[in-house]
């Protein structure tokens, strides 16, 4: 159990820094003059990765499930390659939409071998997080919710830079 509680309590922390990271770049991309796409749909990300680790949380708890090491690790690999994002980004990584007209497209890191390396990260961490423990329901719910929202940004997201990748 207690397990459960560390494991949640740092992705909860490792959430909360990020979005701290994610809107101190917001703000210094739009001072820039960036122009934002797609903010209806982000407090349903919000609200999603949320109840995600809620419900991962309450779940194991509940069925007093125990850890699963291998995959545990395979989540800490994850945020291995969620920090090699986020440096490839620098500071042009956010949880939102920004298209800054005049920045370069990122094609270095993580990008050289997948188009949208932040979504798979997210991807799997969605599933393999409450597979560590047990969580089945959780982690099939979640995907399916995270897929549905995924499409709709990803299509938004490739409009939004379709001018920039022409050039």
């Amino acid at each position: 159990m207690i397990a459960i509680a560390i494991v949640v309590t740092l992705v909860a922390l490792q959430r909360l820094v990020e979005l701290a990271y994610a809107t101190r770049n917001t703000r210094a991309l739009l001072a820039r003059g960036a122009v934002e796409v797609g903010a209806a749909h982000y407090p349903l990300f919000i609200l999603l990765h949320a109840s995600w680790l809620i419900c991962t949380a309450v779940g194991a708890f509940a069925s007093h499930a125990s850890a699963n090491w291998w995959l545990i690790a395979f989540f800490a690999v994850l945020q291995c390659a969620r920090v090699w994002i986020l440096a490839t980004l620098g500071p042009y990584w956010t949880t939102r939409i920004l298209t800054l007209p005049d920045a370069p497209l990122v094609r270095s890191g993580p990008y050289r071998f997948v188009r949208h390396p932040n979504y798979l990260v997210v991807v799997l961490e969605i599933a393999v997080l409450p597979l560590a423990f047990g969580e089945y329901a959780v982690a099939i719910v979640f995907t399916v919710l995270n897929a549905a929202l995924l499409w709709l940004r990803i299509h938004q997201e490739e409009r939004a830079l379709a001018s920039r990748r022409a050039a």
